[in-house]
């Protein structure tokens, strides 16, 4: 039956792979797929010599597998482009073979996951929480196969997860933010304590995000506003610059952006309307020189890389969760650096040593650092 059911799914998803897209059509857009050999001297893909080792003490014979299926698209420049860095970092040291599948609708998404099952790959990892479900369902039908979810925790003797705090990196990005709105003396920050916030697709973990980030700009802060919106969507940058616009004309000085390609356009309305944002995932400073105070970076590239490592290793650990907190550097913000050379003796400098302050408290315990529901080291 469970053969039957994968046919089906396989054909369905070829049948919309193949479908034109046409103005105001409903289809699917096509997935996309990207292998990727061990890398040789040189910069070349290669395949491995016959009989040579992934990795010296580690799978002997042909060269581990990986799948990597994406919510998204890659070139996002956020979080999955990170995720996709840990995976080429694994090629170059681990002489994996590497697949890539990219899909930005719910179709795709588990019609790529039952293709790489089906394709028998040593390790699947789905990139983002939107697959969850998807490993739940189909992951017990490849009992040999290996998975990890990244971003959330799918309780499962043959997935490992790993998350992260985003809450807490959230919350120092929330104190920057309110700390910045203050500064009246910059230019365009208005005398109005509003700061915003743009997420992607509304989905739990978009929600750890901002507990964190009202906590933090709070308890800078207890009267300040925070405006709120989703774009629905992880691939709009245009719907991402109109709500960041929207947001700046509702007196917001700074937007933090959680919207992955969505938040191209975030970035992109900070320099338009000559405002300010905070980047995500990746250091997105440099994005928009200026008009990025920091960026709230989390390490979806360590923890693609590090479960590589454990399937070349031996050491893979199903039915496990890790928990990438502040103090493990799972979280953090960038250094300020590009901001403080654009405002040169005019950058707050108070605002970077406060940031780093309550990083402390955070680690030590004496701030705690609130989750929603569903998140958290014990969840």
């Amino acid at each position: 039956m469970r053969r039957k059911v994968v046919s089906v799914m396989l054909a369905a998803a070829m049948c919309a792979s193949m479908t034109a897209c046409g103005g105001g059509s409903s289809a699917p857009a096509e997935s996309k797929a990207e292998t990727q050999a061990p890398a040789a001297e040189g910069g070349e893909a290669q395949a491995p010599a016959e009989g040579e080792e992934a990795k010296e003490g580690g799978n002997s014979g042909a060269a581990v597998r990986v799948c990597v299926v994406y919510t998204g698209n890659l070139g996002d420049k956020s979080y999955n482009d990170s995720c996709n860095m840990g995976a080429q970092k694994a090629v170059e040291d681990f002489g994996i073979e590497l697949k890539s599948l990219e899909g930005t609708t719910a179709e795709e998404w588990e019609a790529n996951l039952v293709a790489a099952c089906e394709e028998g790959y040593d390790l699947i990892i789905g990139a983002s929480s939107n697959i969850a479900d998807y490993i739940t369902e189909h992951g017990p039908n490849y009992p040999d196969t290996k998975f990890a979810v990244i971003d959330t925790t799918v309780d499962l003797p043959n997935v490992e997860s790993i998350s992260f705090a985003q809450n807490q990196g959230s919350f120092l990005a929330g104190a920057a933010a309110a700390l910045f709105t203050q500064k009246t003396d910059i230019k365009n920050v208005n005398e109005e304590h509003i700061i915003g916030w743009v997420g992607g697709m509304d989905i739990p973990v978009l929600h750890d995000f901002y507990t964190g980030y009202e906590q933090g700009a709070k308890y800078v802060d207890p009267d300040i506003q925070i405006l709120q919106a989703f774009a629905g969507t992880w691939t709009d940058p245009l719907k991402g610059k109109e709500l960041t616009l929207a947001q700046y004309e509702q007196g917001a000085d700074i937007v933090m952006n959680v919207a992955s390609g969505t938040g191209v356009g975030i970035l992109e309305a900070a320099k338009e309307a000559d405002k300010y944002a905070i980047g995500v995932d990746l250091d997105q400073d440099n994005d928009q020189p200026g008009h990025v105070l920091t960026s709230m970076v989390k390490r979806v590239d360590n923890a693609c890389y590090l479960v590589i490592e454990s399937v070349v290793n031996g050491t893979f650990e199903g039915g496990s969760t890790k928990y990438l907190s502040l103090t493990e550097g799972g979280v953090s913000l960038t250094d300020f650096s590009v901001m403080k050379e654009a405002l040169g003796d005019q950058f707050p400098q108070d605002i970077v040593d406060t940031c780093e302050e309550l990083a402390e408290k955070i680690k030590s315990g004496e701030i705690v650092v609130e989750n929603y529901e569903g998140f958290g080291p014990q969840a």
